[in-house]
C-alpha cells in the first residue's frame, strides 16, 4: 500500500494546540504517524514548506441545496434545477477545504448517496431533510399574500412536509424523517430572521412537544439541532435535551448558564445575516421583514456569541452556507476570532470540536494515527484568517487527493 509523507511545515492537528513543525505520514485512508520532523518515512513526500497542514475542516450548519436566497429568483426557477445547483455547491465546499457538513435543510438521502458513490464531488454529509417547524414558524413559508412559497422546496417522496402541531404529530414526523435518511433532526424553537411572519424574539413549540421529539430521535440514536434565536426557545431546546443551539442570537446569561449545564452546544452562524445583507446590496429580492430582521441582529448576535464564549459554553463552526455562498464558509473562522476566540479556538472549533458535535470524534477532526486521512493543506499560516479561504491549496479525503491547487472561484 502507499505511503505518503507531508513535511517542512507547520501542522495544525485540531485539538486546540497551536500550530507547531510536524511529520505525517498516511497509508491508504488511514494516518499511520504523527511525530517530530525527520521522525516519517514513506514512498512518496508532500512539502509542507511556507504550508500549514490540518485535519479536514467541517461546516455544522450548510444547505447545499441553496445558493443564496433571492424570493423573485426561485420563484421562476424549475424544481428540478436545485439538484444540479447543489452538485455545484459540493464542490465549492470542498475546494475550500470543508471535508465534513451537516446539511441543515434541504439536501436529501438522494444526494448523500450521489456523493458517496462519487457521482459528484462533496464533503461527508449528515443530512436533516427539513426544519421541523410549527404552523405559523419559522419553517412555515406562508406570504402575506396568501400562498405559500417553499423556498427550500415543496415535500416530495423523501422529504415530508415539515410542519407540525402537537406531540402526536411531532412523534410521527421525526418517525418518518428517520425512515427518509436523515441522520439529524433539526427542529425550530423560535422564530427566525428570513421567514415573513416570525418573531426571532419568540419561542415556538411548547414542552411536550419538544420532549416528545427528543425522545423519538434518541430511540432512533439521533441527535437534535435547533434553530433557536429566541432565549426563551433556547431554553426550552436546551431543558428538552436537544444536542445544538444554532444561531443563538438573543442567548441571555440564564441560557448560557443551562447550557453549561446541560454541556450543550453552540453553532453560532456568525455570517448568516452578514450574507443577507450582501445578497441584498447585489439585487437579491427579500421581504422587507428579512431584511430589518437581518439589519437587526448582527450585532447582538455577536455580543451573544462573545458572551456565551467567555463562560466555556462548547462552539462549532457552522456558517449557514446556501444564505450566503458556498465556498465561502471561512469567512466565519474571522468572525469568530472578533467575537472573543483565539485564532487556535476557532480552528479547534472547525476540526476536533465540530467532530465531536457529530459524533466522528473517533475517526475524524484531528491529526492522529489511527484517523482518517481527511487533510487541509493551507498556504502560509493557518492562524491567520485574512484571506485564508484563497489559500486552500490541497484537500485529501480518505488519503485521496481530491482537489489540488484547490481555490474557490469566489
Amino acid at each position: 500500500m502507499t505511503t505518503t509523507l507531508f513535511h517542512g511545515g507547520l501542522l495544525f492537528d485540531g485539538t486546540g494546540s497551536p500550530p507547531a513543525p510536524a511529520d505525517v505520514v498516511v497509508s491508504g485512508s488511514e494516518i499511520v504517524h504523527v511525530g517530530a520532523p525527520g521522525t516519517g518515512d514513506a514512498d512518496h513526500g508532500v512539502d509542507l514548506t511556507g504550508r500549514t497542514l490540518l485535519p479536514g475542516l467541517f461546516d455544522c450548519h450548510v444547505h447545499v441545496m441553496a445558493d443564496g436566497m433571492d424570493i423573485l429568483r426561485d420563484l421562476q426557477t424549475p424544481f428540478s434545477y436545485r439538484f444540479y445547483v447543489a452538485a455545484q455547491n459540493l464542490a465549492a465546499t470542498v475546494a475550500t477545504g470543508i471535508t465534513s457538513v451537516r446539511d441543515a435543510g434541504g439536501a436529501d438521502a438522494g444526494v448523500k448517496l450521489a456523493v458517496q458513490r462519487g457521482l459528484v464531488t462533496g464533503p461527508r454529509m449528515q443530512i436533516s431533510l427539513d426544519m421541523l417547524s410549527q404552523t405559523g414558524g419559522h419553517g412555515d413559508e406562508y406570504f402575506p399574500c396568501g400562498q405559500h412559497v417553499p423556498l427550500m422546496s415543496p415535500p416530495y417522496p423523501g422529504k415530508p412536509s415539515a410542519i407540525v402541531d402537537g406531540p402526536d404529530e411531532m412523534r410521527k414526523r421525526v418517525r418518518e424523517y428517520v425512515r427518509d435518511g436523515a441522520d439529524v433532526i433539526k427542529v425550530a424553537t423560535s422564530g427566525g430572521v428570513l421567514s415573513v411572519g416570525s418573531d426571532p424574539r419568540r419561542a415556538h413549540f411548547r414542552m411536550s412537544e419538544l420532549d416528545v421529539l427528543v425522545e423519538e430521535a434518541t430511540a432512533a440514536g439521533r441527535f437534535v439541532m435547533a434553530h433557536a434565536q429566541a432565549s426563551d426557545g433556547i431554553k426550552n431546546a436546551v431543558r428538552a435535551g436537544i444536542r445544538s443551539i444554532e444561531h443563538g442570537i438573543f442567548l441571555d446569561d440564564e441560557a448560557i448558564g443551562l447550557m453549561l449545564e446541560h454541556g450543550t452546544w453552540l453553532v453560532p452562524t456568525l455570517i448568516a445575516p452578514v450574507w443577507v445583507l450582501e445578497a441584498v446590496e447585489r439585487g437579491a429580492s427579500l421581504s422587507d421583514a428579512s431584511i430589518r430582521k437581518a439589519r437587526d441582529v448582527i450585532e447582538i448576535h455577536a455580543d451573544a456569541v462573545r458572551r456565551a464564549v467567555e463562560a466555556g459554553v462548547k462552539v462549532a463552526m457552522g456558517t449557514d452556507a446556501g444564505v450566503g455562498p458556498h465556498g465561502d464558509n471561512l469567512r466565519e473562522l474571522g468572525l469568530m476570532q472578533r467575537a472573543g476566540m483565539t485564532p487556535a479556538q476557532a480552528l479547534h472549533a472547525a476540526t476536533g470540536q465540530a467532530a465531536a458535535l457529530l459524533g466522528v470524534d473517533d475517526r475524524l477532526g484531528t491529526v492522529e494515527a489511527g484517523k482518517t486521512a481527511d487533510l487541509v493543506v493551507i498556504g502560509g499560516d493557518a492562524t491567520d484568517f485574512d484571506g485564508i479561504g484563497t489559500r486552500v491549496e490541497q484537500v485529501w479525503i480518505d488519503g485521496e487527493l481530491r482537489v489540488p491547487g484547490a481555490r474557490p472561484d469566489r
